[in-house]
């Protein structure tokens, strides 16, 4: 990944948006996605610069990070359903199976799906959604392991790059 600089009248812009924000002051507009040849047209010196593969390297396990946390919170199939799976819907599930498990034994509730379908659900239901998000989590952390590791022993940025989750 390279930084990118642009240069303007002796002026050092760290961001298109700054270097806008200047030219526009002087009356000149340029778009937020001009390219690098119309903005040679206007004396804009552009600069790329590699980030060290240190820090490619942070930023790539930061991003996997990312797709794995996004993954956790994601909708779960379970029993040809999709059951959301945020925060709220775990704390919902969480209450829900204490309400049946107190009505007793083949106690349903009705609950609305992630793809907004009505079913009745039972605490068992309520614990093989948790369970099978719990299969799913540790395939992400195993994957994003992987991925980390091959991150961590990558030797140029092309490596780096090349990393994905293979969950």
């Amino acid at each position: 990944m390279a930084t990118i600089k642009y240069n303007y009248k002796d002026v050092q812009y760290n961001s298109i948006y700054d270097l806008s924000e200047a030219m526009g002051k002087e009356g000149i507009f340029i778009p937020l996605s001009i390219g690098d040849e119309a903005l040679s047209e206007l004396n804009v010196t552009v600069m790329r610069e590699e980030e060290p593969l240190e820090v490619m390297k942070q930023h790539k396990i930061a991003e996997l990070k990312y797709q794995r946390d996004t993954a956790e919170v994601a909708p779960i199939a379970y029993n040809g359903h999709s059951f959301d799976y945020d925060d709220k819907a775990r704390d919902r599930i969480n209450a829900a199976i204490i309400a049946l498990e107190l009505q007793g034994e083949g106690a349903t509730i009705d609950w609305t799906t992630a793809d907004n379908a009505d079913v009745k659900v039972t605490a068992n239901d309520l614990r093989m959604v948790i369970a099978a998000v719990a299969v799913r989590s540790n395939k992400l952390h195993t994957a994003y392991r992987a991925a980390k590791a091959k991150v961590e022993s990558a030797s140029t940025a092309e490596e780096v790059e090349a990393v994905a989750m293979n969950n």
